[in-house]
């Protein structure tokens, strides 16, 4: 069930990390098996269906399978070497695949199909490689990208690991809360299962390592101006604020959570440095919370910030496992309204809340955004959802605010709320699902 943070939370690039991390991954691990499988690949392709072909374009998703083709790692490549890989490959020229194999390509080898289903997932992408004049491909595999960056093979189980200690299986909210009955926080059974893993010092350092990179993707956002990419010519909002507030001067002003909120999805947008957390659509609020708590708390530590991403890895992971935080799969209640749930109750955590104030806060924040469907104007992750982020970081503060006022006991669990998305994302139709099919995809005029 438990999900380590080092994997939900993955530092990539935007603007998606199932339409674009997670189809960079597949690329990645596709070249590595057909250089495996054989010396002589000469030619390969990929199909994109359903929702990776609908909104690729928008996604920049064949740039990025074209990167992953090349061995660039979404964790360590440079951002603006992703753009371009499959839009700006000149006629005639060679792929190096892998890095290493020169193979034949061409724009036309990527192939959309967006109005196929039942493959098995809407965001479904299959890759074939060639050696010499054999007709048949030497080498074809379907890879689901299920949101948050990750990928699961054709026939091949999914990542998240279980815990083997019975002190750290937990298989929902409700479970989870039976194990901290001990005296342990939630923070505390998310560390136990993550030492199974990983030593104590890599633990830390991992999770250092993406509170430093939410920090800088904040601080580049606040400091960036100019238009998003794309055509929709979106104006960067983040860094007037910033100038606006500092004028102001108190850093406890409800504004900066906004800010820092904005600041982190228009560098998504732009294609830049992001932590998924727990997808890059929804990858502003987090951090904004995180972030906010650290400059308004009397006395902010590593430690506190570890206990943050640790509980809010519990809670995305109970979310991960019993419905989905994937926008194709269940709308953006998958994805604003899970990372919303998470940054609650990392809130709630370090603000001093028990087990079960923590969940009740990530109940709050998440049984307000049932629904919410996935519309990007023109597939862009712009709009709606870079404001959406700001409003969801301040839902995610209100909803452990909320969750401190009482002691823990509620009427509607979390559970029943994560089952209520998981039934709510089967209901929705697949136009409101990350297509662009539906909503204010349609019904906003592009200029």
């Amino acid at each position: 069930m438990y999900t380590s943070a080092l994997e939900l939370f993955s530092i990539g690039i935007g603007p998606s990390s199932s339409h674009t991390v997670g189809p960079m991954r597949a690329g990645l691990h596709f070249a590595r098996r057909a250089l495996d499988a054989s010396d002589g690949v000469t030619r390969v392709e990929a199909t994109l269906y359903g929702s990776l072909a609908a909104t690729g374009l928008g996604h920049g998703t064949p740039d990025a399978l074209v990167a992953g083709l090349a061995r660039l790692e979404p964790e360590t490549c440079d951002p603006a070497a992703v753009r371009g890989a499959w839009s700006g490959h000149p006629d005639g020229a060679l792929l190096l695949l892998g890095g290493v194999q020169p193979v034949a390509f061409s724009r036309s080898d990527v192939i959309f199909e967006p109005f196929r289903r039942g493959l098995g997932h809407p965001n479904t992408l299959r890759l074939r490689a060639w050696t010499g004049n054999v007709e048949a491909p030497a080498l074809d595999e379907t890879y689901f990208s299920i949101g948050g960056g990750f990928i699961q093979r054709l026939g091949e189980t999914g990542s998240t690991r279980r815990a083997s200690s019975t002190g750290t299986v937990f298989h929902d909210a409700a479970s989870l809360l039976a194990l901290c009955r001990d005296g342990r926080s939630i923070a505390d059974v998310a560390r136990q299962a993550e030492l199974e893993q990983r030593t104590p010092q890599a633990l830390d350092a991992g999770l250092d390592a993406v509170w430093a990179a939410m920090r800088s993707c904040v601080a580049a956002g606040l400091h960036a101006e100019g238009t998003l990419p794309g055509g929709l010519n979106v104006p960067r909002r983040a860094a007037g604020m910033r100038a606006r507030l500092d004028a102001d001067g108190d850093p406890s002003a409800a504004g900066w959570l906004q800010a820092y909120a904005l600041a982190v999805n228009e560098e998504n947008a732009a294609g830049g440095r992001v932590v998924t957390a727990p997808t890059n659509g929804a990858a502003g609020i987090l951090p904004a919370v995180l972030q906010y708590w650290w400059n308004t708390a009397p006395d902010p530590s590593l430690d506190g910030v570890r206990t943050f991403l640790l509980t809010a890895a519990a809670i995305g992971s109970i979310i991960k496992a019993n419905a989905s935080i994937s926008g194709a799969e269940g709308g953006c209640q998958a994805e604003v309204g899970s990372a919303c749930a998470m940054a609650a109750a990392g809130f709630c955590a370090v603000l001093g809340g028990t087990p079960e104030q923590v969940e009740n806060a990530a109940e709050i924040a998440m049984e307000h955004h049932l629904g919410l469907t996935c519309d990007p104007i023109a597939g862009l992750v712009q709009i709606p959802c870079i404001e959406r982020n700001a409003i969801a970081a301040s839902t995610a503060v209100t909803a452990a605010r909320l969750a401190l006022h009482g002691d823990g006991s509620h009427i509607v669990s979390l559970d029943a709320v994560v089952e209520t998305m998981r039934q709510t994302g089967a209901d929705m139709s697949d136009k409101y699902k990350e297509t662009s099919r539906g909503g204010l995809a349609v019904n906003v005029v592009e200029c």
